[in-house]
């Protein structure tokens, strides 16, 4: 008995299939951009290309290169396995504490962005400090909002002006964040913040300093660490 040869696919089956993975893909960006409230000028400006090439994307009408596909995910929050995914998109999805944007360790001190972009009313930070670590060496200012100061764990002092105070786990204090401010931790342990921030006051350049991190590529400050370390 002569079995049967397997035979390539044909030009007609390739092109279908880049046809199907076109469309899947086009339909992904834009549930995923409905989903984070981004127009396609908005999305566009976080990849650097335009609301035309997405448009078109969108439709299944072009493809793009895997770097402009990661540059997509990442501002979109997702892994670029995602936009291939053939599942359901919801319009909710968890952004992980490890996968949250964040500013360069500095000072003993990282920030990250737990609000997904584009802020509209709202603005909220974390921010972790090693012992000794502070937001930097002179107060600041950002617009003139409602700024509330909340202690998830650890000991800090913030100065507001002129008046200083001391606070600890589960203490808050609200401000203008017009009124220079500055935090240091005062305590024998890393201490973690968050700042809720209403209006926004951070631009698409401010938020543009924020790197998406993965699991393995950053972690949180664990309580018995006395420091704080850029993986």
């Amino acid at each position: 008995m002569k079995l049967a040869e397997d035979h390539p696919v044909s030009d007609g089956a390739t092109a279908g299939m880049e046809a199907r993975r076109s469309t899947i893909l086009g339909a992904r960006v834009k549930a995923y951009r409905s989903a984070r409230r981004l127009t396609l000028r908005q999305l566009g400006d976080m990849v650097g290309t335009t609301a035309s090439f997405l448009s078109q994307l969108e439709r299944g009408l072009s493809g793009a290169n895997t770097s402009t596909l990661m540059l997509i995910a990442n501002a979109l929050g997702i892994s670029v396995a995602d936009l291939f995914d053939e599942t359901e998109v919801s319009p909710h999805s968890v952004l992980t504490r490890a996968e949250r944007p964040a500013l360069p360790v500095s000072e003993g001190y990282r920030k990250t962005l737990i609000s997904r972009r584009p802020i509209q009313s709202v603005e909220i930070y974390s921010g972790e400090f090693a012992v000794g670590g502070s937001t930097g060496d002179l107060p600041y200012t950002h617009g003139d909002s409602h700024e509330i100061f909340i202690v998830l764990r650890g000991r800090l002092q913030l100065t507001l002006g002129s008046e200083s105070f001391l606070l600890g786990e589960g203490d808050s204090i609200e401000y203008a964040t017009s009124t220079p401010h500055k935090t240091v931790n005062v305590g024998d342990t890393p201490a973690e913040v968050l700042w809720i921030i209403a209006p926004p006051t951070s631009g698409a350049v401010d938020l543009d300093q924020y790197v998406a991190r993965t699991s393995l590529a950053s972690r949180p400050v664990q309580a018995d660490s006395g420091s704080l370390e850029e993986e």
